[in-house]
């Protein structure tokens, strides 16, 4: 019996980027973490009728798709805030401060870790380690990175970028 790929799950053009990927791949089971890449590359994260489509196209159980998707620090289940900050809590970062960067901003923004602000405008996430450990505590805002950094200095840093929206 032949297999039927299966249709994307809406008529969003970016769907043709997602199957570019998995084609390149040759619709190869092993090829599941560059699918999900691929897939969170072009939306912004992964949500449920994404993950459907990937275990469909690779012929994988959806209980693994969602296994492999929740396991790795990397994929993000919620559709991001505008704005994502990332704090270090790699080990040089924990010790010169990190601890109270998340302090900061869990009593400001009201944003533990894996949160985004009720209004979408920022995102928090936490990372294993950025490989700036000289700079420690670092940051990365936007993709812009910042050390030696105070819960001030990240604070005034995230107002700052918060008010170009305003």
């Amino acid at each position: 019996m032949n297999w039927v790929r299966p249709a994307p799950p809406s008529e969003d053009k970016r769907w043709k980027i997602v199957d570019a990927a998995m084609r390149r791949m040759g619709y190869r089971r092993d090829a599941l973490i560059e699918a999900l890449h691929s897939v969170q590359e072009t939306f912004g994260y992964l949500d449920d009728d994404s993950l459907r489509y990937v275990a469909q196209s690779l012929r994988l159980p959806l209980s693994a798709v969602y296994g492999v998707a929740t396991f790795y620090h990397f994929f993000t289940l919620k559709p991001p805030g505008k704005h994502t900050c990332v704090v270090c809590t790699g080990t040089a970062c924990h010790i010169k401060g990190a601890p109270q960067l998340l302090e900061m901003m869990e009593r400001e923004y009201q944003l533990k870790p894996g949160e985004t602000t009720a209004d979408g405008r920022l995102s928090l996430l936490t990372a294993r380690c950025v490989g700036s450990c000289g700079l420690a505590p670092v940051v990365v805002l936007d993709r812009e990175l910042g050390g030696k950094l105070t819960p001030e200095q990240l604070r005034h840093w995230l107002e700052k970028r918060l008010a170009y929206d305003a």
